[in-house]
């Protein structure tokens, strides 16, 4: 298939899923990096609070709420 007829079911929102080879595909920009925020005490109690409640890490609840806010901010 031409690009220009890929691109044109593409935008009419066909699905196009079967013209792909997926056992190849991946996430770009995914690679872990390492970033270090300090929080005061009250924080930290919070979010473990929050955490446990939900029965996730303090971590796992950081970045969920990091990525619901970063979103808003892309689909804005």
């Amino acid at each position: 298939m031409k690009a220009k007829t890929f691109d044109r079911k593409f935008d009419s929102g066909e699905n196009i899923s079967h013209h792909l080879d997926l056992s190849k595909a991946r996430r770009t920009a995914t690679d872990p990096r390492r970033v270090n925020v300090d929080f005061p005490a009250w924080m930290v109690a919070s979010l473990d609070r929050e955490a446990r409640r939900l029965g996730v890490t303090r971590q796992s609840l950081i970045k969920m709420w990091l990525a619901e806010r970063l979103s808003r901010l892309v689909s804005v």
